[in-house]
């Protein structure tokens, strides 16, 4: 009967290979890319004349005689407004509740990303390297492919580039307003080098960059308030173009710092549309002394506020009433999302910094990460890369 059950299997495996075929590809000189689509305003009254943000990334397009996008070497669709996190690992493969992309490569199925430096690279999408035609074209909001929408439905490119990628390298891009005022929009390539960096990892590092569309904070408060909701607390109405950031470090579901972690002045952020890598600053993991140093849980508070300002000089209460960008408020903790029921008003919730999961024979096992935050018209978004960690053992 054994024998009978093990040659039924050996037909059953030998039938299945000869009616399935699996294509593997190779790309030679990849270059890693991962975009975001930071087009984050809503549609309402004050803006009803502009057209809803969601895209098609065409890399490499062909264009017809009469300009119309017929095909492209690489197609990124459905790219809708961005998430607040964007995790260490490919949180949206498999996704089918809807056809909408949070980024690229996120939902689709391309060559992902290595272990490059021993930094998981498989939320970024393998490209060939070289100069190439990138095209980003406003969609109707259906489920329909961009290939196959009516030619008249596939004629609004809002931007038209040529950026070269370079073999090896790991590229971020972003897509945003530049303008408040006139809606003029750009594209940012980033050439990211935390895996080159030699960061300890007992060391969580994080760095800043603010994005806002030029005139944003000074634009009356009524024309701000589709960008973001009291979930972003007075981060919505923007900060100024030159802010100080001083970080807290306190234990979970409390005010009550860490020693030596109360209001230290941190970094400094400035609005800008460079494609340079903003420095990175640190925290030691394990801040916490009296932890174990396998696992440890701890908030971290950024307060970003105006050149001038001190954390003393804060009026602690209610900031609902700041709409002068002087203050804005960053709380990060949880694993992949705020969790907790401690009440930070006008503080713009976020997930912390540290990750903390089954590795090994610890159950949870406390990693650092490399981080960046990244502000933009309104809203504040947090993208976390981790090192590989071992595998959980049971």
């Amino acid at each position: 009967m054994k024998k009978l059950q093990l040659l039924l299997s050996a037909a059953f495996l030998m039938g299945v290979s000869a009616c399935s075929k699996v294509d593997y590809t190779e790309i030679e000189r990849p270059a890693y890319l991962r975009v975001f689509n930071d087009m984050n305003f809503k549609i309402y009254l004050a803006n009803k004349d502009e057209q809803i943000p969601f895209l098609t990334m065409l890399i490499d397009p062909v264009v017809d005689k009469d300009g119309l996008v017929t095909g492209a070497a690489i197609t990124g669709d459905f790219l809708t407004q961005r998430d607040t996190y964007a995790p260490p690992y490919p949180s949206h493969v498999g996704e089918s509740v809807t056809v909408n992309n949070p980024e690229y490569p996120g939902k689709e199925s391309v060559l992902v990303g290595p272990v490059l430096n021993g930094f998981d690279l498989s939320s970024w999408a393998q490209i060939p390297s070289g100069e190439h035609r990138i095209m980003f074209c406003i969609r109707p909001t259906n489920s329909i492919p961009f290939f196959q929408l009516e030619d008249k439905l596939r004629k609004t490119i809002m931007i038209d580039t040529v950026l070269t990628l370079n073999e090896r390298e790991v590229y971020t891009m972003h897509v945003f307003q530049k303008n408040f005022v006139t809606k003029e929009n750009t594209v940012l390539l980033r050439e990211e080098n935390f895996h080159k960096l030699p960061l300890s990892d007992s060391l969580v590092y994080v760095n800043f960059y603010n994005y806002s569309a030029e005139g944003y904070w000074q634009a009356d408060k009524s024309l701000k308030e589709g960008a973001g909701s009291h979930e972003q607390g007075v981060m919505r109405y923007g900060v100024r173009d030159d802010m100080n950031i001083w970080m807290s470090l306190s234990k979970p579901y409390t005010y009550t710092t860490l020693p030596g972690y109360h209001f230290n002045y941190f970094a400094n952020v400035k609005r800008s549309y460079s494609s340079a890598v903003a420095p990175y600053h640190s925290f030691p993991l394990f801040a916490d002394t009296t932890s174990d140093r396998i696992s440890t849980d701890f908030m971290t508070l950024f307060s970003l506020l105006q050149p001038g300002v001190s954390p003393e000089q804060m009026p602690y209460g209610n900031y609902e009433s700041d709409v002068a960008g002087t203050y804005g408020f960053l709380g990060c903790y949880g694993n992949g999302q705020f969790t907790g029921n401690l009440d930070l008003r006008g503080v713009l919730k976020m997930p912390g910094l540290n990750i903390n999961i089954h590795s090994g024979t610890y159950n949870p096992r406390t990693f650092a990460t490399i981080n960046t935050i990244e502000i933009i018209n309104g809203r504040a978004y947090l993208t976390t890369v981790q090192r590989r960690y071992a595998a959980p053992i049971y």
